[in-house]
């Protein structure tokens, strides 16, 4: 079998077997390892020809099917699984090697590989990889990063599998080091902000509305199909129409209110904090779901408290503000996310192009929008942009919304309708476009209490008050 197969792929859960089964759909023979029997048998079986798609569960044989230099993608776990199982190749791999983790690992994490394995000759790199089980089998968005000479050898397979925009493959090389994964989890932050937006809007249209789920899921799918096409919005709609096999009534009502996270949107926010980037969309997103787990309590807190008496809105106006809130909050979004990918860019030298970034993620990815084209055009027309709120093309766009927002807010909050994701863009929106901030009264409490000295606007320099005399 040595140097049969073009292609290794090490974790044969949904997504590795759809993704080597992808590689061979696109003209690669490929070879998976797992350590799970059954899984090797599944992919054996489902693939059909083991001259296209062959697996085995020992390290050894996995290796030495591969033709040199060895192109070998993780997707397990993060964390110390990823380290297990390249310590697991190691034995068995030569100079040159090619090792891809292509799961959500913590950048950091990837650095530390990658320093690691080129002390032996073997190269390293994180490959983020977005649309999940199904994007991975029909066509992901891919975000590598690393070594740019050892990526030439995998560029054609990740060209090929990816998924496609008018054409074009949803893949570029992103940057050096850790550029991949770090890319990745700013989209995943971004993909929790999003998530959030949509989740509230839901609410408050069937809370203060009175909208039926089959209502709800006609208005995102007539969303889905203007400026808010999205594959959020999409799966919204398919989600709030779905039946319930187990009882009566739509599914979507008899699930838990408790939503679940895997680490990578608290990695943006706490990074954006470590970078000083203001993230806020994205942070309450994550505290959201923190508050989500606290059901008890919220159930508690719920008898103890009243709320103010529900006013029925009218339809049309509600889905009209309720459509033009949302798409100001996905533009605030994307514009935090990416002021933060702009900002790393230039802290851990990736030499980010926030262009190329928009473009890969227009089709294949979890965040794929109508937006992102526009997105792109900004950043191709100023790569230098800052912020996406600095574009002249959406100052319009911002323009024509923001209003709503502000609708939306207040209503929301004199109904007692939680709405944070909407209230926390819209504030940053007001903070960023403020010439002056209240901020120089902190300034004067920290030199009050700390003796932490100022600037003034009148005269350069740093000084101090002695505020009691």
């Amino acid at each position: 079998m040595e140097g049969k197969y073009d292609f290794g792929l090490v974790g044969l859960g949904v997504m590795g077997r759809n993704f080597i089964l992808n590689v061979a759909d696109n003209g690669f023979t490929a070879f998976g390892n797992d350590l799970d029997t059954e899984k090797v048998d599944a992919l054996i079986a489902e693939g059909g020809d083991t001259k296209k798609v062959n697996a085995s569960t020992d390290a050894k044989v996995f290796v030495n099917a591969l033709s040199s230099p060895r192109k070998i993608m993780l997707l397990v776990p993060a964390g110390k699984i990823v380290d297990a199982v390249i310590e697991s190749l190691l034995p068995f791999l030569d100079k040159d090697d090619i090792i891809i983790d292509g799961g959500n690992s913590f950048f950091t994490d990837t650095d530390r590989r990658e320093a690691y394995l080129q002390e032996k000759g073997i190269h390293f790199f994180g490959a983020g990889v977005s649309g999940g089980a199904k994007g991975a089998r029909l066509g992901p968005s891919i975000m590598p990063g690393g070594n740019r000479e050892a990526y030439q050898h995998v560029k054609p397979i990740f060209e090929a599998v990816s998924a496609k925009y008018k054409g074009e493959p949803c893949v570029a090389y992103l940057g050096p080091k850790s550029a991949g994964n770090y890319v990745k989890m700013v989209h995943n932050g971004i993909e929790y902000g999003l998530m959030q937006l949509t989740s509230e809007i839901y609410d408050l249209l069937k809370k203060a509305g009175d909208f039926s789920n089959e209502e709800l899921g006609a208005i995102y799918s007539k969303w889905n199909e203007g400026r808010l096409q999205s594959f959020l919005v999409e799966i919204t709609s398919k989600i709030l129409t779905q039946k319930d096999d187990l009882a009566e009534g739509h599914l979507v009502d008899q699930i838990l209110d408790k939503a679940k996270q895997k680490g990578t949107g608290k990695w943006t926010s706490q990074n954006a904090m470590d970078l000083g980037i203001p993230v806020p969309s994205i942070d309450i997103a994550v505290s959201m779901r923190e508050i989500s787990a606290l059901k008890t309590e919220r159930v508690r807190a719920d008898k103890l408290y009243d709320r103010p008496e529900m006013e029925k809105q009218d339809k049309a106006e509600l889905e009209k503000l309720a459509e033009e809130a949302l798409y100001f909050s996905f533009i605030i979004t994307y514009a935090q996310g990416l002021h933060q990918l702009a900002d790393a860019s230039n802290e851990y030298g990736y030499a980010l192009d926030i262009a190329v970034i928009a473009k890969i993620w227009r089709a294949g990815c979890i965040i794929r929008a109508a937006l992102l084209a526009d997105i792109t055009e900004a950043f191709q027309k100023d790569r230098l942009l800052p912020n996406l709120l600095l574009s002249p093309t959406f100052v319009e766009k911002v323009q024509g919304t923001v209003g709503s927002a502000r609708k939306l807010t207040c209503l929301a909050a004199a109904n007692g309708i939680p709405l944070p994701g909407i209230t926390n863009s819209l504030a940053y929106f007001d903070a960023y476009t403020s010439t002056r901030l209240p901020l120089n009264l902190i300034q004067a409490q920290r030199d009050y209490f700390g003796s932490h000295t100022y600037e003034r606007l009148d005269r350069e320099g740093i000084f101090h008050t002695e505020w009691e005399k």
